[in-house]
């Protein structure tokens, strides 16, 4: 006969390589995240496998479609030349996933934040410590502002201070392949030498205009992810010193 767990659902779960924890969000902040890029809504709600499959489709189908350089070329206010670069048939593609990924952002949220509440009333306990033969995670307090420090100097490394180890090497690598791509670190190195004629280039604005969304949302989820992880430990902390060390009859002022 199988035993019927005392908690339906958990607040939090730690593994070796990261801490994916419930909270609650603003569901149009997520959905602003998956209309600037098709993923992030997701990687807000730490739906990683989802999240990096829309990444990477963003991507390739970006790359197909030359979104960027369209996009591009609109700013300029040169439409022909945007119409040009356009191609319309992979440009079809995207338009059906992008869509997709906004309203399913917005919708998980929501779903995600009333799984949030009722966790809450059930307060399922929580684990604190994992060790593995690969590595080991643990709640603690970390500073917020370290972790946008680390993201802000190169995206991913503050998510690899809060211990998301796979979330963390995977926006690194893909912020290194843009860069790549884009010579965007080559066009540093001749901006800093004063070689401006030389800097537009030697960039590639269709891997370039990636670069921006990419920066701003690693910032906002390291800052994000510090805070709530921060409260988690709190949370842990004091279900742990009430359970051990509180005196049941201890009887609190009114």
């Amino acid at each position: 006969m199988n035993q019927i767990p005392p908690f339906r659902r958990q607040r939090a779960y730690i593994s070796q390589f990261t801490t994916t924890l419930l909270h609650l969000k603003n569901p149009w902040i997520v959905a602003f995240f998956s209309f600037s890029y098709p993923g992030f809504g997701h990687f807000l709600q730490h739906r990683y496998a989802s999240a990096f499959i829309l990444i990477l489709w963003e991507s390739f189908i970006n790359a197909k479609a030359h979104l960027n350089l369209g996009i591009f070329y609109s700013l300029l206010g040169d439409f022909e030349k945007a119409k040009e670069v356009l191609n319309q048939q992979w440009l079809f593609l995207y338009v059906a996933i992008y869509m997709f990924g906004i309203w399913d952002g917005y919708r998980t949220t929501v779903d995600l934040n009333k799984q949030f509440l009722l966790a809450e009333r059930e307060n399922a306990p929580i684990t604190n410590f994992k060790i593995g033969s690969w590595d080991m995670n643990y709640l603690d307090k970390r500073k917020p502002w370290v972790a946008i420090a680390w993201s802000a100097l190169f995206p991913g490394l503050g998510q690899l201070y809060l211990h998301n180890v796979i979330a963390g090497f995977f926006m690194f690598i893909y912020t290194i392949t843009i860069c790549y791509f884009g010579n965007i670190l080559g066009a540093m190195n001749l901006t800093m030498l004063g070689r401006f004629a030389e800097v537009k280039q030697s960039l590639n604005i269709q891997w370039l205009l990636y670069f921006p969304s990419i920066y701003f949302f690693i910032v906002y989820d390291a800052y994000v992810s510090s805070v709530e992880n921060n409260k988690l430990f709190e949370i842990e902390m004091s279900k742990y010193l009430k359970q051990k060390y509180q005196d049941p009859d201890y009887e609190f002022p009114i």
